[in-house]
């Protein structure tokens, strides 16, 4: 059942700014003398040395913010981790994410949010940790911008900030701990963010103007696994519908669509959840323009690594961790998605990768609520095409005029048309104050 968000108040209020030109006119005046018959004329006045141009000041570059992370807030976005004695630990070392049936152990830590005062986009991060031989701790860092939207994570080294590809308003941190199996875990004490902004960033196209999803053909695997858990901490049940990608950079926390596909099989297409991270592969975000993969930068766009191992020989034929790769694998599909798609075994689907680019000829919003309807028609009385589990981001192609939905305190007879679930959501669930959205032409 949808619950109201407290962020829903009055009106917007819109603020101009408004800038006021002055014009000084410098006039001169001439004076005229007459001229003496008899004198020489005067000699002429050397001419004044040139003044020397004056510097623009520079602007100072905004100090840096930096935070302390809470640790000892640990939630419901948390994976096999508790607080104590003033640490981060692992709690079990010998769980592992559901897809990767590797053996190491794996915990992760979701940070709360931190909103800061102006728009940054680089990130650096600062552990005070203890690390035992064949363990590790990775932090990454995602942004969310003033529209709502979310930035893929990216990985903060140390000496490396994390640099987010946008201006963001809302920071958050991730941090994964490994250890080898029955080995000793990492510990986490202390957690500092230190954000700033590193300059002018190439401009966004407008909505109207950006480029589509990407989608790419990659090779789909049935995940099974039930009664096992996945990277985000979700227990796979009977008949699930969510995916795995070969990297953590797209994985969704818990219960969220924050980052999803659209799967088209041979019978039809399903949006589906990002909630576990492989198959083969955690580091190969092959969706990403080459230059921007995290590893694999040799490879082409929309070619998993897993792929170029299997059909080419590439890393030897071996994944990051020096398996042997036994199939071009390049996304897991729990058993529901699996079956919905029209898979019966293995085999091709279309993946589009939802949270790319900005989506052509649609507008993002974000949503609040959980269990949140999407119809086939503006009307509640229509069939439910698909739910929103949580608050997220959607991306609107038009909006038209249904069916009057009443909730919260709020009404409105507005719905809009989502084309990544192929079907209409009340306003009242876009978390924006206008009932009928600006910018969103009618369908």
């Amino acid at each position: 059942m949808p619950t109201p968000s407290p962020r829903r108040g009055g009106p917007r209020t819109r603020r101009a700014l408004s800038g006021t030109v002055c014009l000084l006119a410098l006039a001169g005046a001439a004076l005229a003398a007459a001229p003496a018959p008899a004198a020489a004329p005067a000699p002429a006045a050397a001419p004044a040395p040139a003044a020397e141009p004056v510097p623009a000041a520079r602007a100072e570059p905004p100090v840096p913010v930096s935070w302390r992370a809470d640790l000892s807030r640990t939630g419901a976005d948390d994976v096999n981790v508790h607080h104590d004695a003033g640490a981060l630990r692992v709690r079990d070392g010998s769980f592992g994410p559901a897809s990767l049936g590797r053996d190491r152990g794996y915990a992760s830590a979701v940070l709360e949010t931190h909103h800061v005062d102006r728009p940054v986009d680089r990130v650096a991060v600062e552990l005070d940790a203890t690390v035992p031989e064949a363990a590790a701790v990775e932090a990454d860092v995602r942004g969310r911008t003033a529209g709502g939207t979310w930035t893929e994570w990216r990985r903060a080294a140390p000496g490396a900030p994390a640099q987010l590809p946008r201006d963001v308003v809302d920071v958050q941190a991730r941090l994964t701990l490994w250890n080898a199996e029955g080995g000793p875990t990492a510990t986490v004490r202390a957690v500092t963010l230190t954000a700033d902004d590193a300059g002018p960033a190439p401009a966004e196209p407008a909505p109207t103007t950006r480029a589509s999803a990407f989608s790419a053909r990659v090779y789909a695997t049935r995940e099974g696994l039930v009664g096992h858990t996945t990277a985000n901490g979700h227990v796979i049940q009977t008949n699930d519908h969510f995916v795995a990608l070969p990297s953590r950079r797209a994985l969704s926390p818990a219960g969220s669509a924050q980052y999803a596909v659209q799967v088209c099989g041979p019978a039809r297409c399903e949006t589906a959840p990002v909630w576990d991270v492989g198959p083969w592969n955690t580091h190969d975000d092959h969706w990403n323009p080459s230059a921007q993969r995290e590893q694999w930068k040799d490879l082409p766009q929309g070619r998993p690594q897993a792929q170029a191992a299997y059909e080419d020989g590439h890393n030897g034929g071996r994944d990051e961790f020096g398996r042997q790769v036994a199939n071009p694998a390049g996304i897991d599909l729990a058993d529901g998605t699996f079956y919905n798609v029209g898979l019966y075994d293995n085999g091709w689907v279309t993946v589009t990768y939802l949270w790319t680019e900005g989506g052509g000829d649609t507008t993002s919003f974000p949503t609040w609520g959980t269990d949140v309807s999407v119809r086939q028609q503006a009307t509640t009385e229509s069939a439910r095409v698909a739910s929103l589990p949580g608050p997220t981001t959607v991306r609107v192609r038009c909006q038209v005029h249904g069916r009057l939905v009443e909730y919260g305190g709020y009404g409105n007879d507005a719905w809009s048309y989502l084309p990544d679930y192929g079907g209409y959501l009340s306003n009242v669930f876009i978390d924006t104050a206008d009932a009928w959205l600006p910018d969103v032409p009618a369908c």
